[in-house]
């Protein structure tokens, strides 16, 4: 960015991937106008299975124009303040979650559509959106009480790690599910009671034995075999989240042919629970807080993946690498030098 122009993702047609359906465009800064501010970005995260879809054209609940700018989440330096401002000054920290907002160098919007973060560490954008989606999936969708049994599938992911953190705070008892010794490993560290290396073992023939009817929460961002396997083994009064359906991305959803759900849920008193943080966004606020405010206070840590993208070039790396279920942790890309 050199000051007059800033350099953007945009979606130029509807295709298979992101990668074919967008390009990298400049465009030119923009001074903000009454209530607005103008930021310069230094990170933004990276949601690759949103990514794929937005390039799809399959996301039900927005209208996606074409050409249209992509991304949602961004943390960066405010610049320059507009009339009415009161809330920024220059200086501070912004960080973004709204779609549009993500995947570019600078973004001139509504100071109403940022929130000030405690610093410019790529923490607080972790936590402003990928902590916000866990906590609300979790405690709010799930309504959680302490001591519960709780499973969490793509447990060693950005919102499964903190999920598992989330419980364990409560004094839950944490089932979680993820691919891959090394992920096994990571989520152990973070006090998960029994991890399922699905690699390793059958998810359903693990949680029959050893978890029979006796989950309390369940929050499944994968669907297929692993959702068929939490509601299975549902404690009464149960509740399964479902927040995602990553293993549905690349083929229609599966048919089955089987007894009706209502079959799994009635006589338990259980409940199939969908998740979808933007019908959420009253709740986003004073949920942010919180996890900042527990983060300050050494609650709980946050993993990145391992491997480090930089420049907005290299979104589309990252953007594989997350597609690849290689990384660990949050994935974000760094934009842009203090």
């Amino acid at each position: 960015m050199d000051g007059s122009f800033y350099r953007a993702i945009q979606l130029e047609q509807f295709a298979a991937s992101f990668r074919e359906a967008t390009q990298l465009v400049s465009l030119p800064q923009q001074a903000p106008g009454t209530g607005q501010i103008r930021v310069r970005n230094l990170w933004c995260g990276i949601n690759g299975i949103f990514d794929t879809q937005v390039a799809r054209n399959a996301i039900d609940y927005i209208n996606i124009p074409v050409p249209s700018l992509t991304g949602v989440e961004a943390l960066g330096i405010v610049e320059d303040v507009g009339p009415g401002v009161t809330d920024f000054a220059v200086g501070d920290t912004a960080v973004t979650v709204r779609f549009k907002g993500g995947y570019r160098e600078g973004n001139t919007d509504d100071a109403s559509h940022f929130t000030k973060a405690p610093g410019p560490a790529r923490e607080w954008l972790a936590l402003a959106s990928t902590g916000v989606s866990a906590s609300l999936a979790l405690e709010h969708v799930g309504a959680l009480a302490d001591g519960e049994t709780v499973a969490v599938s793509a447990a060693a992911g950005g919102v499964g790690h903190i999920i598992v953190q989330l419980a364990k705070l409560r004094g839950c008892k944490v089932v979680a599910v993820c691919g891959g010794t090394e992920k096994a490993a990571f989520v152990k560290s973070l006090g998960a009671d029994r991890v399922i290396d699905y690699r390793a073992e059958n998810v359903a023939d693990v949680l029959r034995a050893e978890f029979p009817d006796a989950i309390d929460v369940a929050v499944d961002t994968v669907g297929g075999a692993v959702f068929d396997a939490f509601l299975e083994n549902l404690a009464p009064l149960g509740r399964l989240v479902a927040a995602g359906a990553a293993s549905d991305l690349d083929d229609k959803p599966e048919i089955i042919t089987g007894p009706r759900v209502v079959h799994q849920l009635y006589f338990k008193g259980a409940s199939i629970r969908g998740f979808m943080n933007g019908r959420l966004t009253e709740l986003w606020p004073a949920t942010r807080q919180r996890l900042f405010a527990m983060h300050q206070a050494g609650k709980f840590r946050l993993r990145f993946d391992d491997e480090s993208f930089e420049g907005i070039e290299n979104i589309y790396d990252a953007i594989d690498r997350l597609l690849s279920s290689q990384s660990i942790g949050k994935v974000v890309v760094k934009l842009g030098e203090l």
